[in-house]
């Protein structure tokens, strides 16, 4: 799973890495793009990859979505993978622009002669992230990963993510071919790569259909539509689609389509909306368990208080269900009143000691879905 750097180029404070590999999944060699933001010099940072759609390598979005910007604030990697095998030889391949070769659909063939290399949807949830990890150990944080794509790529986006609850923290999408099953793009390729079960098949890989089955919990999909979006006005997105069957099973607010006004299909409206993709990705892989919040904040205190060293409260995130259960032995942190008060969405209520006397405990107001944003105070232990 040897990974080659092909280029390396500075972006936004960060570098863009050109890379390939010899994938077995695919049978052939994958090139891909790897954004690192400065912040990956000193730190591991999340991931979120990004599926691009119809005709595309994984240099269009990275040289035209503009999404190394808002990344590089944030501190979060953008993966770009290509989009089908190449090079395979496979007759026809080469043919149309939605199908074979820059058209895999993120779905596993299982009509010849497809089946043997065109396995995007393995590629791209098992491979290419476990490649990735392995070579950039030390950058990439491989339990923090979101999902995000362009048309063909907002349906891989959107389909990866509902088929694989718990896989990716969060998911969102620009145009993306929401219900493939009932749109002339989705049926051609269903039955190109599927055959004769492509409706069967095709279900198992349709967002609205898949939508229908989930039981992942409360959901929160970012998608943004263009209104001048030519592939919208011929029924190749089907958008409204997918918001009706959320609404079947009660999840109309969490799927939260955005209509441009008079934007397209194009690179143009991803650059314009790329930092609201990222922050609303952010928001996923930059929050805390409430498990998580009691383990830092516990070690925090103790290695803190033993050491009578400054306390750099940094990152940390508030989440429904931070209560007060919290070590009363450390209750000199708990006093330092003005540390908790910096951080967003937590308020302090008060308690009693061993001693009996009162003492304070941070308690999350956050609502659903809503993360504590980062803060950062100091403050001495004694």
């Amino acid at each position: 799973m040897s990974v080659t750097t092909q280029a390396t180029i500075a972006n936004f404070g960060g570098k863009l890495l050109k890379l390939a590999h010899n994938a077995s999944t695919t049978g052939c060699e994958m090139k891909f793009n790897l954004f690192l933001p400065p912040q990956a010099a000193n730190n591991k940072v999340p991931l979120l990859i990004w599926l691009s759609g119809l005709t595309c390598t994984g240099d269009n979005c990275s040289e035209k979505g503009f999404f190394q910007h808002g990344a590089s604030k944030k501190g979060i990697a953008v993966l770009y993978p290509d989009t089908s095998p190449r090079g395979i030889g496979i007759q026809g391949e080469d043919d149309a622009y939605d199908f074979g070769t820059g058209a895999g659909f993120y779905v596993d063939a299982s009509a010849d002669p497809w089946s043997k290399n065109y396995k995007m949807y393995s590629y791209i949830t098992e491979e290419l992230p476990k490649t990735v990890f392995e070579a950039f150990k030390d950058q990439i944080d491989s339990s923090r990963v979101s999902i995000s794509g362009h048309s063909m790529g907002g349906h891989g986006a959107l389909s990866l993510y509902l088929k694989n609850p718990g896989k990716y923290k969060s998911v969102s999408a620009f145009a993306p071919i929401a219900n493939p099953l009932k749109c002339p793009w989705g049926e051609k390729a269903f039955k190109g790569y599927f055959g004769d079960d492509w409706q069967k098949l095709g279900a198992q890989h349709d967002s609205t259909e898949l939508i229908k089955q989930w039981k992942g919990g409360p959901l929160d999909i970012l998608i943004d539509v263009g209104t001048g979006d030519n592939f919208y006005k011929q029924g190749q997105l089907l958008p409204e689609n997918f918001t009706a069957a959320a609404k079947e099973i009660g999840q109309e607010k969490g799927v939260h389509v955005r209509f441009q006004p008079d934007y397209d299909h194009s690179y143009y409206t991803m650059a314009t909306f790329a930092d609201d993709h990222i922050d609303h990705a952010a928001k996923y892989l930059f929050a805390y368990s409430p498990a998580i919040v009691f383990d830092l904040l516990t070690v925090t205190v103790t290695v803190t208080a033993k050491m009578n060293s400054d306390l750099d409260l940094a990152y940390l995130g508030a989440t429904d269900g931070v209560s007060s259960a919290f070590n009363n032995d450390n209750h000199q942190f708990w006093q330092q009143k003005k540390a908790f008060e910096s951080i967003p969405n937590i308020k302090l209520s008060r308690s009693l000691d061993h001693g009996g006397n009162p003492i304070s405990h941070p308690q999350s107001q956050s609502t659903p879905q809503r993360q504590a944003q980062s803060s950062v105070q100091k403050t001495q232990v004694k």
